[in-house]
């Protein structure tokens, strides 16, 4: 037991923390159905100039970028890249003055995104950071700061913050959008609403963390898939991260549609496989591929809303997440996969909060 009040380790600790890390994250920002950034208070006039967003970020933050992305664009109805930060900074990216760059970090020291944030900077770029650390280096040198309110992290594998930078995610798309005057009033009510009702839900699925110990398929395979499409493929690369992390497990995520583009080939009845279908207006395409599968005898294993009685039919195990509106679900999608990846690690006797090989950042916090 290590000293992190009361919890084996700080990874279930900090997961346990997310709704209350949620709240900090939203507290001051929505008022009077409009979402609030005091530090940035921008014109129309200064959004309404930029013609490109880029998001830039490393593993998991990359990963929140990825959300980001479809709202921004659906939004603001200008092109959105998201990009890794070592591969930013490497070479000559299409930006300039027109160009919203922003930069996601928990700890705001990540060096290959302080690079490409200097890289953008150059370029003449606004420069916007998403950072838990106040006074951090990246902090000081970007020209305004979002900070995520989440409070220290100490496990490498990171959980509440990248759920916050999820939800920061929510916020910024729809301020811009509040800003620009391209959001119907309603969309963005219906998005908020769901905002506010997250940390509830997401205790609910806290609440339930034991259904998540060690699932004998998954915790000796060799190899673990995690599909999905649209956001729920976010999500999917975001699970498969945090088992490899934690577990050593070799996995990885794949558009549902993808995978039988090659990667099939190497999907045996000893490769379980982890299926995400949160997503309403691509259920169907996703079922039908677990169907495919679990016909081959692969063990499927899939996340759905806790209305949903078809996939239960089929799949080998189902985690349920609460019901909300659809576009917000990704937050509460990923904590199931972050409860099976702790759980998993732990009965393989590994070393959770600190996996071998890699380290994290926290000055400043």
């Amino acid at each position: 037991m290590c000293a992190c009040d009361g919890y084996a380790h700080f990874m279930l600790k900090e997961i346990c923390e997310q709704p209350e890390a949620f709240r900090q994250t939203l507290q001051g920002r929505i008022e009077e159905g409009k979402v609030i950034f005091k530090e940035l208070n921008w014109t129309k006039e200064l959004v309404g100039q930029w013609n490109k967003i880029y998001i830039v970020a490393c593993g998991t933050a990359y990963h929140s970028g990825l959300i980001g992305k479809p709202m921004l664009e659906e939004f603001l109805g200008i092109p959105v890249m998201v990009e890794i930060a070592s591969e930013f900074q490497c070479r000559d990216p299409l930006v300039d003055k027109k160009t919203l760059a922003v930069f996601v970090s928990q700890s705001g020291e990540t060096s290959d995104t302080l690079g490409a944030l200097r890289v953008a900077k150059n370029k003449g770029a606004t420069i916007l950071s998403i950072i838990n650390a106040e006074g951090s280096t990246i902090a000081r040198e970007a020209d305004y700061n979002i900070y995520l309110g989440a409070g220290p992290e100490i496990a490498v594998a990171s959980t509440k913050a990248y759920t916050t930078m999820q939800i920061m995610q929510y916020l910024l798309s729809i301020y811009l959008a509040q800003v620009k005057g391209t959001i119907p009033a309603q969309k963005s009510e219906d998005i908020l609403t769901a905002l506010m009702q997250l940390p509830e839900k997401a205790q609910q699925i806290i609440d339930r963390k034991e259904a998540y110990t060690a699932i004998p398929e998954i915790k000796n395979a060799e190899d673990v898939f995690f599909v999905g499409r649209l956001m729920d493929y976010f999500i999917a690369l975001e699970g498969a991260l945090k088992l490899k992390e934690t577990s050593y497990i070799h996995a990885e995520g794949w558009g549902a549609g993808e995978i039988k583009h090659g990667t099939l080939a190497i999907v045996t009845e000893e490769t379980p496989v982890i299926a995400i279908a949160i997503q309403k207006i691509i259920y169907e395409k996703t079922l039908n591929l677990v169907k495919e599968l679990v016909a081959k005898g692969i063990f499927v294993l899939a996340v759905v809303e806790e209305d949903d009685t078809e996939m239960e039919k089929w799949a080998s195990k189902v985690f349920y997440i609460p019901q909300i509106e659809n576009i917000v679900s990704p937050v509460l999608a990923v904590i199931p996969l972050q409860l099976m990846a702790y759980y998993t690690a732990v009965a393989r006797g590994n070393n959770v909060d600190q996996p071998r090989n890699l380290t994290k950042a926290v000055i400043g916090e």
